[in-house]
């Protein structure tokens, strides 16, 4: 890509800070933000692992204790928690399979899971479906949100098991929730915003249902989002953050519409929130680095071709390679 070569070396990815950053982040249990973040656990993981795969080093991360700790959060029902003792919840247990989905072992849910396997995981997340308007709830307390309707789909496909859920009426669903810029929000008639457009668009593409999209129109909008420093933001008259790298992005990616967008000034404004020394990627220059921006600030980068960086699948969040093993094809 024209440019990206000649950028300064500050503007250069720090590959390996940022590997060494993700490796330290389970060596910090005598820093007090170490467990007040104990709810993110499961979800960091999956963060860090899928960030290491995007730096070529899946490796970095033993691979025995990943999934010993994955399934030391799995519930007799099935679902999953963000760590040992934490109630199950749809968020957790989509990090769960993803994570097994990383490091090749989804088989151990039928060697090692609760109860009767993938199968038993796949009750849990179907469970959760309301079966008069087609939604998904986060847990059995009922909030309901078009994440956990993809993140049910995203599940359930990856573990074959999609025929357990009313896939129609979850797009039915999708569908209330439109908006006449072309955009989605989290329920009928809410405003439309990055991520939510994102999980109605994957879930979409899970479903076969991408006809349904007003293509043009959405991804005219979703170009708008960004703003004059390349960076991205969420909505209107928002600040742009890095984690719209993958909401926005990933979003014109499935419509085949990237290209709407200047992607050396996304690349430039990406590179300039990492920590070059310390590893670890910021929501925008100067802040302080997490483990949630490193990935999806590297999604971006992945989405934009930037050189050394693994190719990211657009619907799942996953690299490619691992949606071919268990697909034979990416999405």
């Amino acid at each position: 890509m024209t440019g990206i070569q000649n950028l300064p070396d500050e503007l250069q990815l720090a590959t390996e800070a940022h590997v060494k950053y993700i490796q330290s982040l389970d060596t910090r249990k005598d820093e007090y933000e170490y467990w007040l973040t104990e709810h993110l656990r499961l979800n960091g993981l999956y963060w860090g692992l899928n960030a290491l795969h995007m730096l070529r080093h899946p490796d970095a991360l033993p691979r025995d204790e990943t999934i010993d700790f994955v399934l030391s959060c799995q519930h007799e029902n099935g679902g999953f928690g963000a760590a040992p003792g934490h109630d199950a919840h749809m968020l957790y247990t989509v990090s769960a399979v993803q994570i097994l989905v990383l490091v090749d072992a989804l088989d151990e849910l039928e060697k090692r899971g609760k109860g009767n396997g993938k199968a038993q995981v796949g009750k849990f997340i179907a469970d959760l479906q309301n079966q008069e308007t087609g939604t998904f709830a986060g847990d059995e307390w009922g909030e309901e949100d078009t994440r956990f309707l993809y993140g049910a789909l995203n599940a359930l496909s990856l573990m074959g098991l999609l025929h357990l859920v009313d896939v129609n009426k979850a797009v039915d669903y999708i569908v209330s929730c439109a908006n006449s810029d072309g955009g989605y929000g989290v329920s009928p008639g809410d405003e439309s915003h990055s991520g939510q457009i994102f999980t109605c668009l994957a879930a979409l593409s899970i479903a076969g249902r991408k006809d349904l999209i007003d293509v043009d129109k959405l991804a005219a909008w979703l170009s708008e989002r960004q703003v004059p420093n390349g960076g991205l933001n969420g909505r209107p008259e928002k600040k742009e953050d890095v984690c719209y790298n993958w909401w926005v992005l990933s979003s014109l990616e499935i419509l085949s519409r990237a290209h709407w967008i200047d992607r050396e000034k996304l690349i430039a404004f990406t590179l300039s929130c990492q920590d070059t020394e310390q590893g670890g990627l910021s929501d925008r220059p100067g802040d302080m680095v997490d483990v949630w921006h490193t990935m999806f600030g590297l999604t971006g980068l992945s989405l934009l071709k930037y050189p050394g960086v693994e190719a990211i699948d657009p619907v799942y969040c996953l690299p490619k390679y691992t949606i071919e093993r268990v697909f034979g094809k990416a999405s």
